[in-house]
């Protein structure tokens, strides 16, 4: 089965992004390593305003990662943000991304390509394959991994576009469950005080500040002081 296939399967069968990212850094590891050359994969989603997700083919991958977060700095970040191909032949050697590279060798890794995913402007992600051998990734494995990356792109764009409106929805139902905590503990506050419902915000908004609490905390310690319960709201 192709790439493209495989991965169209894994956006239906994934629950959210990150189980996506799994399935396709896992899918790259197998359909990019050779018997000779194995290769471990990760890959970095970079979307706005949101955290990184990052997904890897193994455990050896994931701890490759780490670093390169660590550092905020590698051939696979370079990738994503820059939409631009990196490839390093000797981490020993490699003196662009500070001391990620010396800490990549010291864990046994020696060469590593980073290839960007193009996702048109919807976010930005990479292709990460690292390497235990020197020079382990010539042109020709160079250009396997780019056009693995171009057949994987549209089926990120959909994963992409699912978790997209999966954490508007998700956004959404809190600010309406925020806006209804926020609108009781305003009513309790009037009856309390004898108050306008202007004249109670003003209290919310006072005590939000001098607390240095979100207002919908506030509202909810106002709520909870009353019901003496944890505060509940149902849009289901």
């Amino acid at each position: 089965m192709s790439p493209t296939m495989v991965l169209q399967d894994a956006v239906l069968d994934s629950e959210d992004v990150r189980g996506f990212l799994n399935s396709l850094a896992m899918t790259a590891a197998e359909q990019l390593s050779t018997e000779t050359a194995p290769v471990l994969c990760g890959v970095t989603l970079l979307r706005p305003r949101r955290m990184a997700t990052v997904a890897s083919s193994s455990v050896e991958a994931e701890k490759m990662d780490e670093l390169q977060y660590e550092h905020n700095d590698g051939p696979c970040l370079r990738a994503a943000r820059e939409e631009k191909v990196y490839r390093v032949e000797d981490f020993r050697t490699e003196d662009r991304f500070g001391g990620y590279s010396a800490d990549v060798a010291e864990h046994g890794m020696l060469s590593a390509i980073g290839v960007p995913i193009v996702l048109d402007g919807q976010a930005n992600a990479g292709l990460n394959l690292y390497s235990p051998r020197v020079r382990g990734f010539d042109d020709a494995a160079v250009e396997k991994a780019r056009a693995f990356a171009r057949d994987t792109s549209n089926a990120l764009r959909t994963a992409v576009r699912i978790a997209d409106l999966t954490d508007h929805s998700r956004d959404l139902e809190t600010a309406m469950q925020n806006r209804t905590i926020i609108d009781v503990a305003a009513g309790i506050i009037m009856g309390q005080n004898r108050c306008s419902q202007d004249e109670a915000m003003m209290i919310l908004k006072m005590a939000s500040n001098s607390r240095n609490q979100k207002l919908s905390a506030v509202a909810a310690a106002v709520v909870e002081s009353v019901t003496q319960a944890p505060v509940a709201t149902h849009f289901d």
